[in-house]
């Protein structure tokens, strides 16, 4: 007879039933009434992210703590044993290994991502581009009581400065015209 698994979550998660749910969303609705009172606009970034964007811009430490998610179909076709195992047998190499086997991983905060954002979006903002973002960020940390490993964070950024808005308008659009009727202007 097969063992009943009793149903859990994973350590450092955590459920939200209706109750907390409506103070949380009380909570998050306040702040973005204020934050558009000031001008601010919200946006929203995936919560995974290219590998190549997150690694290195939170230091040694913070990028042991980025969760990678292992590619999609035969990931490990071209990888060749001895890049697993050591001359011994024994794991090597998990950060190599990694790098061969991961191409994404979930934010681990909403700065970087909004940094990819505006370098992506930045023809289409008007600066000083005020931002908001309330979303889920993913630390692989040890859970401890207080500290979770899914948890939201709220940022707000001001980027840009009312001398790039004029240069921005001043910049011909491919058609050769300025950009006087920019909604920027």
């Amino acid at each position: 007879m097969a063992q009943q698994v009793k149903p859990s979550i994973p350590k450092g998660t955590r459920d939200f039933g209706p109750i907390e749910m409506a103070k949380r969303n009380y909570i998050f609705n306040t702040i973005k009434e204020v934050y558009a009172l000031y001008g601010y606009q919200q946006i929203e970034t995936p919560s995974m992210e290219n590998l190549s964007t997150l690694m290195g811009k939170y230091g040694e430490e913070g990028d042991k703590l980025l969760f990678k998610i292992l590619d999609s179909g035969n990931f490990m076709a071209d990888v060749k044993a001895d890049e697993v195992l050591n001359g011994e047998g024994k794991p090597d190499g998990t950060a190599k290994l990694a790098a061969r086997i991961c191409e994404k991983g979930l934010r681990y905060d909403l700065t970087v991502p909004f940094a990819r954002f505006v370098t992506m979006h930045k023809e289409e903002l008007c600066f000083p581009f005020k931002r908001y973002q309330i979303q889920p960020v993913w630390r692989a940390d040890r859970p401890q009581k207080g500290r979770y490993r899914e948890f939201f964070q709220c940022d707000a950024d001001v980027v840009g400065s009312e001398c790039a808005r004029r240069h921005q308008d001043e910049q011909p659009q491919d058609s050769g015209r300025h950009r006087r009727g920019h909604r920027c202007a």
